[in-house]
């Protein structure tokens, strides 16, 4: 399918000079990406994004940049629907795997099985349910594997103003 809208994502500001980098997520692996393979998790509400940038420890919130990103991309999959995940041949019990403690423990995260799978095969990305703590059923992710500044994949940065860090030197 083809995603077509508006999604945001909650920064530590100290990264916030790289808004589209999807090296955190590469270095560190996600829920849908091991470690190595670049991602960029975007939520489809800002809070939905903040929620995930807190991991549902909003009583303990970090400073975060808050960025909206304006995304037009195909070969997207809608995993966040039974009948999107039987199509994609995808569990809900495979996605809400307890990736973090697989990956801890040495052992190969479902999600990241899926995730390989599903890049093979060509898929720019998914819509996944939230499975942060404190999410509501209807809070859902864009989880992006290609994008770039043009078609098919492209995403951009709304910062019409320029507001943004260019590089880490505006951090003293």
């Amino acid at each position: 399918m083809r995603f077509a809208g508006d999604c945001y994502r909650a920064h530590n500001p100290k990264w916030s000079f790289s808004p589209l980098s999807g090296d955190g997520a590469a270095i560190h692996g996600g829920r849908f990406n091991p470690r190595g393979v670049p991602a960029l998790y975007l939520g489809l509400t800002i809070e939905g994004a903040v929620i995930e940038a807190s991991q549902g420890f909003s009583a303990k919130l970090e400073p975060l940049t808050i960025c909206l990103y304006e995304v037009d991309c195909e070969d997207i999959l809608d995993l966040s629907t039974g009948e999107g995940r039987s199509a994609a041949g995808a569990s809900l019990d495979d996605m809400a795997c307890a990736w973090a403690l697989d990956a801890a423990e040495r052992r190969k995260p479902a999600s990241w099985t899926l995730a390989r799978s599903l890049i093979a095969a060509g898929a720019a990305g998914i819509v996944a349910p939230s499975f942060a703590r404190g999410t509501r059923p209807d809070m859902r992710n864009l989880v992006l594997w290609k994008w770039g500044p043009d078609l098919p994949w492209r995403v951009r940065v709304h910062d019409p103003s320029g507001r943004l860090p260019k590089d880490m030197l505006s951090w003293k």
